[in-house]
């Protein structure tokens, strides 16, 4: 029987590009997805299983049929001013149905999980740049409910061996460009300039621009998905081998102000990005910035697609990308 690995929210951004790197590696990806913000076009390298991870039964019936030997869990709500304006629903769909996800897997014999955290729950940073050491202080609701899930991953009680990748802010599109970024309504900040640039979307909405950063705008590190998706692939075999470390970030080290994007999306495109200069918003902080370190020791991993690369292939997808008619 093929080596199987379920993956929750499969069917979005990120998950379509781990699904098409663990199918490069031999691994038969299980798209596991309401479809409520992914997209079925998506999922191109194995089955797609529709299903809540709430819905313990439906996780029963798909877990016993494809027999996974891990699984990476991304199905959740990402969007930190929307998890200050609803925190119940961000606790409930974030952090209730994950300990439905994590007690099924234990009861169907799963003995690997990669949990997709943030490096939102950090908070204000107090150094230049963000180690694993860091002390937790969520700005944002969003940021808490991820916080839950590692900690209940890391509850005594707890037989399913796991590792938390603690995302920066991922960016780009598949190199190759088979899948990107398809938010309804998209909120990241890089398809929003482009779409802007491409009069596809509306000006560019820059929350504050009085932040204590050398040009006012919150600086952020941009990590490539594909490149994120590679992590994924080594913390599978990491935990396989024994790893002992529950928590890594994944950024690329390096920090970039909505200015300096806006800039570069100018430039690569050859045309300006419409903005406008409006309050902050509720949850953000002035610069998140990964120290790379400990992933790179851990498992070997270091990011190859800088911030260029992201803006070419988010163009290039953008372009060609399927809309809403």
């Amino acid at each position: 029987m093929a080596r199987s690995v379920v993956v929750t929210g499969g069917a979005g951004f990120i998950g379509s590009q781990i699904c098409k790197r663990l199918a490069s590696a031999g691994i038969v990806p299980v798209a596991y997805d309401t479809l409520e913000k992914g997209h079925d076009w998506a999922v191109r390298w194995g089955p797609l299983e529709r299903g809540d991870i709430g819905d313990g039964v439906r996780l029963a019936e798909v877990l016993t049929r494809h027999k996974p030997e891990a699984i990476i869990h991304l199905a959740g709500y990402i969007e930190v001013g929307e998890s200050m304006r609803d925190p119940e629903r961000y606790w409930h769909n974030n952090t209730t149905k994950t300990q439905t996800l994590i007690e099924t897997a234990e009861a169907h014999g799963v003995e690997r999980f990669v949990f997709s955290s943030t490096c939102a729950i950090y908070g204000t940073p107090r150094t230049p740049l963000l180690a694993e050491t860091h002390g937790f202080k969520p700005a944002s609701v969003y940021g808490e409910t991820k916080l839950a899930v590692e900690q209940m991953l890391r509850a005594p009680q707890r037989r399913i061996r796991s590792l938390a990748l603690r995302y920066f802010n991922a960016a780009g599109a598949d190199p190759d460009g088979e899948v990107g970024e398809a938010h309804d309504p998209e909120s990241h900040l890089m398809p929003l300039a482009i779409d802007a640039m491409l009069g596809m979307g509306q000006p560019l909405s820059v929350f504050g621009d009085d932040y204590d950063t050398p040009d006012g705008t919150g600086v952020r590190d941009f990590v490539h998905v594909a490149d994120l998706a590679d992590a994924h692939a080594r913390a599978l075999d990491y935990l396989a081998d024994g790893g002992t470390a529950t928590a890594l970030n994944v950024g690329s080290g390096q920090g970039y102000s909505v200015r300096q994007l806006i800039d570069a999306t100018a430039r690569i495109a050859g045309r300006p990005v419409p903005h406008s200069v409006g309050p902050r918003r509720p949850g953000d902080v002035a610069k998140l910035v990964c120290d790379t370190a400990l992933i790179q020791r851990e498992l070997g991993w270091s990011p190859t697609l800088g911030l260029e690369a992201q803006i070419e292939h988010a163009l290039r997808w953008r372009r060609q990308m399927p809309r809403p008619s």
